[in-house]
């Protein structure tokens, strides 16, 4: 059902020097810009939900993806572990981001089956139409099962809170609109819709997330801290935006510019990791995304990172991941697209 896209950190031994241009050497110009920016979802799966009350859903656990509710009529109440039950109204958008099992409810204590369990309408492997419920006030719900597709944004969505709200207010009516346009799409499935849902998702999960970062404190600490921070954020920019550059702690406080020991020291208290080896694991995480695509062998990988040695990268990879780079080719390989 779902399918996943591939997509497209640094001076250890064995590593080149200079700049070496990449394929992920493309980046906005700030740090969270580049979070946000590198956001991308696949494998969507959209379920339109036509419930009369009372009525209930539970959704299971679905590791590694992200769940996005839109409610285009009525209302009802979210409850996850983790976090405060929310009620939902028109015109509300809730992320639940990490894959959690949630129900979904008319009211408290509706019995709520699995939505795996529930007859549903399948347009296609990607979009089914659910009817539910038992005849009483109606609501109308927009569901989507989204896959996180690039390294920089799964680091995003670690941090994310179980479940992210957004109530309809006249500060969210940038978000209205795009809610209008998920409604009309979901409506009927046209010839394209579900590109342009795909899309739409794209967005709405931006403009949730964004929403969380500029007005919940939580969101200032840890890594997400280390970006706003005007110098920690530029260095984390420059090394998202050349992976394969040689990099060393002295290189990357030049180009702030700090001292090497102050610089070494603020990454390490903001990001929770010495600067090398936040690169290190950031070009494996690259690396891994890219073995499994099977579009490139692990030399080819090793050298687009800055690795003269495979040998090298193969130590550095097995050391991060925890598996060989060919362990992890063949995987992707046996993994369906």
């Amino acid at each position: 059902m779902f399918r996943a896209r591939s997509s497209g950190p640094i001076g250890r031994p064995g590593c080149q020097t200079g700049r070496v241009e990449t394929p992920w050497s493309v980046a906005p110009p700030d740090a969270l810009g580049e979070a946000l920016h590198h956001l991308r979802l696949a494998g969507t799966f959209y379920c339109r939900s036509e419930l009369t009350a009372p009525w209930g859903l539970t959704v299971p656990p679905l590791p590694g993806h992200l769940w996005l509710h839109v409610v285009t009529a009525g209302g009802c109440r979210l409850e996850t572990d983790g976090a405060d039950p929310v009620q939902l109204r028109a015109g509300d958008v809730a992320l639940v981001p990490h894959g959690a099992g949630h129900r979904l409810r008319s009211a408290p204590g509706t019995i709520a089956p699995s939505v795996m369990d529930l007859p549903q309408t399948f347009a296609n492997d990607r979009y089914s139409l659910l009817r539910h419920g038992s005849g009483g006030e109606p609501t109308t719900l927009v569901c989507a099962a989204v896959q996180v597709d690039t390294p920089g944004a799964r680091d995003l969505v670690e941090l994310l809170p179980p479940l992210l709200h957004v109530g309809a207010s006249p500060r969210t009516e940038w978000m209205q609109a795009t809610l209008r346009l998920v409604a009309t799409e979901a409506e009927e499935l046209r010839p394209g819709g579900e590109a342009v849902l795909t899309r739409l998702a794209d967005v709405l999960v931006i403009q949730v997330v964004r929403s969380w970062l500029e007005t919940d404190p939580a969101a200032r600490t840890g890594w997400l801290g280390a970006l706003a921070d005007p110098r920690i954020g530029r260095a984390i920019t420059l090394i998202h935006r050349e992976p394969a550059r040689a990099w060393t702690v002295a290189s990357l406080a030049a180009e702030i510019p700090m001292s090497r020991s102050a610089f070494a020291a603020r990454f390490t208290a903001l990001v929770g990791e010495p600067a090398l080896a936040y690169v290190t694991r950031r070009r494996m995480h690259l690396a891994l995304d890219r073995l499994r695509a099977g579009d490139a062998g692990v030399a080819e990988v090793a050298g687009a990172l800055g690795y003269r040695s495979e040998a090298a990268f193969s130590r550095a990879f097995t050391r991060v991941i925890g598996t060989t780079p060919g362990a992890a080719r063949r995987a992707g390989a046996l993994t369906p697209r």
